[in-house]
């Protein structure tokens, strides 16, 4: 086999083995009425290292994708609970409907009920970014990410807080962490050059740490 047909084959492999890992069956609690005295006592598993190395080492924006969309399914699926669970989809419904309350008011319940639930802070973050409450929804991913310290999403959500704020250089820095955990991520294309350039600081009155 030919230079050509050896990379086309370890593609190949590498693609499939991300798809194997879409496929593969995720962990969930089911039990309609979980017992009370449990709840939010379990900690959160961090997705499995095979993921976090598929998406490190895609090669393709296909790739990346597939590695992505694996990890938020673990991440989704990873609720203490199913409740804690439902009260983080339900939620989301209610961002997507413009409900910013009723979303805030649901994960709420979430993080009462499931303390070490990554998903329920990062969820809170946004929802907190939504309503223009930069310092809370910084405290939010911050703990997302404490919990979850590969969590590339909370760590882009944490750049555009900081931006927002006018904090450029530190915006910048989290963005380059994330993008070292994700390289395909979108939020990829707001870096800019390290060295040899300054780059222009948002229009704003904010500040730079």
């Amino acid at each position: 086999m030919g230079v050509s047909g050896m990379r086309h084959g370890a593609t190949v492999r590498r693609f499939a083995v991300l798809l194997a890992l879409l496929a593969a069956p995720v962990a969930v609690a089911t039990a309609e009425t979980p017992q009370e005295e449990s709840a939010g006592a379990i900690a959160v598993e961090a997705a499995p290292a095979e993921l976090f190395a598929a998406l490190k080492s895609a090669t393709s924006e296909a790739e990346g994708r597939a590695a992505e969309t694996a990890i938020w399914r673990f991440w989704m699926s990873a609720a203490p609970d199913p409740i804690a669970r439902r009260l983080v989809d339900d939620a989301m419904k209610r961002r997507n409907d413009y409900d910013f309350a009723g979303a805030h008011d649901l994960l709420d319940e979430a993080i009462t009920r499931a303390p070490a639930y990554a998903e329920a802070f990062n969820q809170r973050g946004f929802i907190r970014f939504l309503q223009d409450d930069f310092d809370g929804a910084l405290e939010d991913v911050d703990r997302a990410i404490e919990l979850e310290p590969r969590h590339f999403a909370a760590m882009a959500g944490r750049a555009h807080i900081l931006m927002r704020q006018g904090r450029f250089r530190l915006a910048q820095a989290q963005l380059r962490e994330a993008v070292d955990i994700h390289p395909f991520l979108k939020e990829r294309t707001m870096l800019v050059p390290p060295v040899g350039t300054a780059p222009a600081k948002p229009a704003g009155d904010g500040f730079d740490l």
